[in-house]
């Protein structure tokens, strides 16, 4: 375990892409439906109980949430999609600029995928995985809450899962995870440091997506 992530802090929330850090330095990203466990996902990553806020109420991060790791190093929390009590404008507002932060971001080098293992796949995933593919963003996906599934089942989603990954997102990975039991965040910190390493900062050749 990576014990880096454990000085993670809350820096800021942007309400849209102009109120970010300059995109200058290298970030991962964390993403998925509303009420998938993306929250305690990151406090379980990151060892904190409280850096993501958790909430019985699905959709309550309604802004960019900005956690500096270390050396200009970011984790990012992105609004959960797919709650449809929001009002309109703030579901527009959001379906306007997850995109384009996914595709324009150029110190993005990732983005974690929450699913949860019990859902997985969801159109919505389909239309964020697709996304990611168009602006060659390499994407892990997360099955959280696998401690709600028996190991036979839950191992089941997984390969299922993996298979569909393989077959429409070639490139994508896939593990199960659960904050309550803190199973895999030895995975997702070796991935974390995969996109984030330890070199100099640089900008990454991603190709840029036009604005619509």
């Amino acid at each position: 375990m990576n014990p880096v992530y454990r000085k993670a802090r809350f820096l800021l929330g942007a309400p849209d892409l102009r109120q970010l850090p300059p995109d200058t330095g290298r970030e991962v990203a964390f993403a998925g439906r509303s009420n998938a466990g993306k929250s305690s996902a990151i406090n379980a990553i990151t060892t904190q109980k409280a850096l993501a806020r958790t909430s019985k109420t699905p959709g309550r991060t309604q802004q960019i949430n900005v956690f500096p790791v270390h050396d200009n190093r970011y984790l990012i929390d992105l609004p959960g999609y797919g709650f449809a009590k929001l009002p309109q404008a703030i579901r527009a507002h959001w379906q306007r600029t997850l995109p384009a932060y996914v595709q324009r971001r150029q110190s993005l080098r990732g983005l974690m995928l929450i699913m949860d293992v019990r859902h997985p796949l969801t159109v919505l995933d389909q239309q964020m995985l697709a996304c990611c593919a168009e602006a060659d963003l390499p994407v892990h996906v997360l099955l959280t809450k696998a401690d709600k599934l028996k190991q036979g089942p839950a191992l089941k989603t997984l390969r299922c899962t993996a298979d569909r990954l393989t077959g429409d997102y070639p490139g994508t990975s896939v593990q199960l995870f659960s904050a309550s039991r803190h199973r895999g965040i030895d995975a997702v910190h070796d991935k974390l440091d995969g996109w984030l390493e330890s070199g100099p900062v640089d900008i990454r050749p991603r190709r840029r997506v036009a604005a619509q």
